[in-house]
């Protein structure tokens, strides 16, 4: 892939559901190594955007491109073309130990079942897992769990991680964890796009932020320029467009 192809492109992005428009034209891109961040209020449009991404509701309009390709047109293609994604509620499985659980990426990929076991448990160690590997999943502590997800996420080394809300219900310890984790992500060469609330977590860790209000991108670019967008002051942050 050259450099200066993204790793992600969604170009005029458009989906509807009956006759509400959830996104409208909608256009942003996921460079190389870089960590964009959507935010916006409830009901903007984010968990739409990373369910067309990944394949999951049909656009009625519009392109999204992974290193220049077009995006698989089901889930199955996805993590065959190096994207991950965490979901809101974990998705894990209850009953299953912590090493079950980030195994089940690796279930159709190649490889010896001691290649994929050695897999997983290097994703635990960098996480701080290991000592959990045989631990039934449900019985850990929600940050832990959330660790969990991040796991299964990583473990098939993704050229394109999605997170969705991977602060919430985190305490503040944990959230500058997560922060540290994604910027070592970033270095190694991984793209991120984000959905969080948690905006203090958003300014310190995306490269670029951008802000989706009734399904459009109302503003783009970096923190700072996003932080003094009166558009996002009035749409986002609840403040008044003077202030």
């Amino acid at each position: 892939m050259s450099s200066n192809t993204p790793r992600l492109e969604v170009d005029g992005l458009t989906v509807t559901f009956g006759g509400l428009t959830a996104l409208d034209d909608v256009s942003f891109t996921v460079g190389d190594a870089e960590t964009v961040a959507l935010i916006g209020p409830n009901g903007a449009g984010k968990t739409t955007v990373f369910n067309a991404v990944c394949s999951l509701v049909r656009p009625r309009s519009g392109a999204i491109r992974l290193a220049g390709r077009a995006a698989p047109s089901s889930p199955t293609g996805l993590l065959a073309r190096g994207v991950s994604r965490t979901l809101q509620g974990l998705g894990l499985f209850a009953g299953m130990t912590v090493l079950e659980n980030v195994l089940v990426p690796l279930s159709s990929a190649g490889g010896s079942q001691e290649e994929q076991v050695a897999a997983a448990r290097a994703v635990l160690d960098r996480l701080d897992l290991s000592r959990h590997a045989r631990t039934p999943v449900d019985s850990l502590p929600y940050p832990e769990r959330k660790r969990v997800a991040l796991a299964r996420a990583l473990v098939a080394e993704p050229r394109l991680l999605l997170l969705d809300e991977p602060a919430g219900g985190l305490g503040t310890e944990d959230i500058a964890a997560l922060g540290d984790q994604i910027r070592s992500l970033s270095a190694q060469g991984c793209s991120v796009l984000l959905v969080e609330h948690h905006v203090d977590f958003v300014m310190s860790v995306a490269d670029r932020v951008v802000v989706l209000d009734f399904g459009r991108v109302v503003a783009c670019g970096t923190p700072d320029e996003v932080r003094s967008d009166p558009a996002v002051e009035a749409a986002y942050l609840g403040l008044e467009a003077a202030a």
